[in-house]
């Protein structure tokens, strides 16, 4: 992955060996690869006037500024700002061909625990995203744990993570976080269920976006690890490797299968429409 030529995001913050943060439990609901989280989708791109983007109830907060002080060599902060950066660029055209204005997602690195406005967000959960203050958590050991547990390597797969919670944060954009409560209030477990896969799919198409955007970060093998990570933590294949069976009812993000055929469709069509996954007959 090419990514050391990519502008670097100025909207990440660097919480390790820092303490928590400034938020206490505001009752949010967290959207991650880990967590459960139950949506309708309310897109601009699916019929919603583009206005939403611009103001109102689904608008993103302003990016503040980050910290100083940063080491300014850190390889892993260059890749996680090179990386957030090249999402921030990806969106902003993919928005402005709506006619509308991308408000990007400010990303927290943390050790251990972090407080969030979803709650107290710990490393156990995965790297995930807070609707509640429009932010990506992510503890850099997850990436070791990728490699030592699910034996998937490079960049490019621990990209594809970033650009995933990112794609949470569009859909926030979009007003879908709005609707998920609004959804969660009269559906049955098995229902709550089937429309977190569909989120979860959709934000790995929208991973997928991201990818066809910025083509020329890709190096040869890097789909390959994306798609290696996407299977990895399809609900089928962790069940499997946790308790020996699956039960498809209690899926939440999606089957291995699912997962990598939902990213490719957005790398492959580079299209938003292309990831509407909850009109979608058979995902």
């Amino acid at each position: 992955m090419k990514w050391e030529g990519e502008r670097q995001s100025e909207n990440v913050e660097d919480r390790r060996g820092g303490g928590g943060g400034r938020f206490g439990g505001l009752g949010g609901k967290s959207i991650g690869i880990g967590t459960l989280v139950i949506a309708l989708i309310g897109s601009a791109f699916f019929g919603i006037d583009p206005s939403v983007f611009l103001g109102g109830e689904g608008s993103a907060v302003p990016a503040q500024q980050a910290p100083q002080g940063q080491p300014a060599n850190d390889p892993q902060i260059n890749f996680v700002r090179s990386t957030l950066g090249s999402t921030e660029d990806a969106w902003a055209k993919l928005f402005a061909a709506q006619d509308a204005q991308y408000q990007p997602a400010r990303l927290v690195l943390f050790e251990g625990a972090t407080d969030t406005a979803c709650g107290q967000g710990r490393s156990a959960t995965g790297p995930f995203y807070c609707p509640a203050d429009q932010q990506v958590y992510i503890d850099l050991s997850f990436f070791r744990l990728m490699e030592q547990r699910f034996k998937v390597e490079g960049e490019f797969a621990q990209a594809y993570v970033i650009a995933h919670e990112v794609g949470h944060h569009v859909q926030t954009l979009l007003g879908i976080s709005n609707q998920v409560r609004n959804a969660q209030r009269n559906a049955s477990e098995t229902e709550a269920n089937k429309l977190s896969v569909r989120l979860e799919l959709q934000a790995d198409c929208f991973a997928g976006l991201w990818a066809n955007q910025r083509r020329q970060i890709i190096e040869p093998g890097d789909v390959e690890a994306a798609l290696a990570a996407a299977s990895a933590i399809g609900d089928d294949a962790l069940q499997r490797q946790a308790q020996g069976q699956v039960v498809p009812d209690s899926f939440t993000h999606g089957s291995s299968a699912q997962r990598v055929r939902w990213f490719t469709r957005g790398l492959e069509s580079g299209k938003v429409e292309q990831c509407n996954t909850f009109d979608a007959r058979q995902l």
